[in-house]
């Protein structure tokens, strides 16, 4: 039975990077039960921005960095998409002087500064027992940071691409691939009507999952990923075969937004940086609907082929978590808590081969988790491999190796 009359400690929760639906199941996964067993939770604001705001001081108004989580909360919460908690790139190890908070001005005056000190302090002030990240591996790389530093931490794994080392399952992967798979159907009737080329460029900085599962889902003939530099040549006369094949005279390619061409890099939409020093990527879908433009005359009997360019982006990261991303979540929460409930730490929940799990928290910083090339990947055909599937997990793919 519930331990509702016994308090049990504080158990503070955020969520870092991205958003992705699938995060407030996560954050009710763990508070309706921590409450229940006499748990106090809060909520820290927009992922470890919020920890490094606080002003150490009972009068202080902190209410923008951290709150209380009640049932009523989590429960309405859980029912969209995004955080409720909000989030941010923030990594108190590297903060810039112009983003260290107005208090700590005067102390941490350097270009770049290690606010950890405050991140401990704050923890310390607020009492709390557990810290729950939910993020993906730069997020939780910082959670790794923490634990080393004594702070009792569960993490969660979340991030679209799917490419937290460890498990086969990160939140918001399913939502990803689902929206990816419907507007690419939505998009192939205007290709079709146009008899034109279709390119969509997809969330995948160094990991091709989001461009491979919908691909083998049927919602595109061929795709690029950041695992296998491409010719450019190679994949127009692919295209253009594809496209003279079907009756509807067009064809389609996923592209991950880090796709690279033989001989090229990854292409950057600026200079700027965020915390963990990545540049924001986004252009190479465009690159590549250029190209194939240019190109096609040569495998189109002299005949331009014009292009839809898309770039998914935001639109399978907002909205409402798929069924997947509901009930994944939940389980996660519930996870964490049986780990807290049995007085451990320095742990990742994890999916792994169908099993629910949870392996040593250092397993993020410790290895990288990306498509194997030679087993899922047709490097010829640039798509998938569709043989071999037995004892594969649900998503066959997404298992690191």
């Amino acid at each position: 039975m519930a331990n509702v009359n016994k308090y049990r400690g504080t158990i503070a929760i955020l969520t870092g990077g991205g958003d992705v639906p699938g995060l407030n199941p996560a954050i009710r996964g763990v508070t309706i039960r921590a409450l229940r067993e006499g748990y106090r939770v809060i909520g820290l604001r927009r992922g470890w921005g919020g920890i490094i705001e606080i002003v150490r001081d009972s009068k202080a108004d902190n209410s923008l960095c951290y709150f209380d989580l009640t049932e009523y909360q989590v429960n309405k919460a859980a029912r969209v998409g995004g955080t409720f908690l909000h989030t941010s790139r923030t990594r108190p190890s590297t903060v810039r002087k112009e983003n260290v908070p107005e208090h700590l001005k005067e102390q941490y005056n350097q270009d770049m500064n290690d606010l950890t000190p405050e991140v401990l302090k704050n923890l310390d002030w607020l009492g709390v027992d557990y810290l729950v990240p939910i993020g993906g591996d730069d997020t939780l790389s910082y959670g790794v940071r923490l634990a080393r530093e004594g702070v009792k931490v569960v993490a969660i794994p979340k991030t679209m691409d799917n490419d937290v080392p460890g498990t086969d399952y990160c939140i918001g992967f399913s939502t990803c691939v689902t929206r990816t798979i419907n507007l690419a159907n939505d998009l192939r009737t205007s290709a079709g009507s146009h008899e034109r080329f279709l390119v969509m460029e997809v969330f995948g900085r160094y990991a091709g999952f989001t461009a491979m599962l919908p691909t083998m889902a049927g919602a595109a003939n061929r795709c690029v990923i950041p695992e296998y530099k491409f010719n450019m040549e190679h994949l127009c006369q692919l295209m253009s075969e594809d496209r003279a094949k079907n009756p509807s005279h067009y064809s389609v390619v996923l592209v991950s937004e880090g796709a690279m061409f033989e001989g090229g890099e990854m292409v950057f939409e600026g200079e700027e940086r965020d915390a963990y020093g990545h540049a924001k990527l986004g252009g190479i879908g465009s690159i590549v609907a250029s190209q194939l433009k240019k190109l096609s005359p040569k495998y189109n009997r002299g005949r331009r082929v014009n292009v839809i360019d898309q770039k998914l982006g935001y639109t399978v990261r907002g909205g409402s978590p798929d069924a997947i991303d509901s009930i994944v979540p939940m389980a996660y929460g519930n996870l964490a808590l049986d780990l807290i409930l049995d007085g451990l730490h320095g742990r990742l929940v994890v999916l792994r081969n169908g099993r629910y799990d949870n392996l040593p928290l250092e397993v993020v910083t410790s290895t990288k988790k990306l498509v194997n090339v030679r087993r899922y990947y047709n490097m010829e055909r640039l798509r998938p491999n569709y043989a071999r599937m037995e004892m594969t997990p649900l998503f066959m793919i997404t298992s690191d190796e």
